[in-house]
């Protein structure tokens, strides 16, 4: 049995200029790997959408009662069951969504603040575990696997790009 509960509903949604505030992040961890050069690999954790084929990174609506960053770590618990440390922002992708329009946002715009997650703790139970499965792939796998455009562009554009910069210092820890 899971303690943690999601959040639901729409009252507390944040809007801007007619686009629904989304806060998500793209988890990561490494793994061993004899055959790199540095001797490790880095994977991205997808979890999968409860509206169709094709995975997803941790994302949701950001809320008036929370900071972007906690947003952020909530969707991370809630969708996927991992914690760990939320490092740096990668930026800001706007999409479309077919399924949430609504009075604020009638086009179902949206704008997705998306940041780096280093996991660090998997949880055994969380709240959408019967809804969602994760699943940890590498860089190239999971560019293939990215069910949205938006989502791709986050991990190819924003994470490879802040990891090779940022990552690739040995700044791990």
């Amino acid at each position: 049995m899971c303690d943690l509960v999601a959040r639901t509903g729409r009252l507390q949604q944040r809007y801007k200029d007619g686009s629904r505030l989304i806060a998500g992040c793209i988890p990561f961890r490494y793994i061993k790997d004899g055959n790199s050069e540095s001797g490790k690999v880095v994977q991205v954790l997808m979890i999968s959408s409860s509206s169709g084929p094709g995975l997803l990174f941790p994302k949701g609506g950001w809320e008036n009662d929370e900071t972007v960053k906690e947003a952020a770590v909530r969707e991370a618990v809630e969708e996927a069951g991992v914690r760990g440390i939320l490092m740096d922002f990668l930026g800001d992708y706007e999409f479309k969504s077919k399924t949430h329009q609504d009075e604020f946002s009638p086009e179902g715009l949206c704008k997705a603040a998306m940041y780096a997650l280093y996991v660090k703790e998997e949880l055994e139970t969380w709240p959408e575990q019967k809804t969602r499965t994760r699943t940890w792939l590498t860089i190239g796998d999971a560019v293939e696997s990215c069910r949205h455009a938006w989502m791709k562009d986050a991990l190819v554009d924003g994470f490879c790009k802040w990891h090779k910069e940022k990552m690739g210092k040995g700044d791990e820890d």
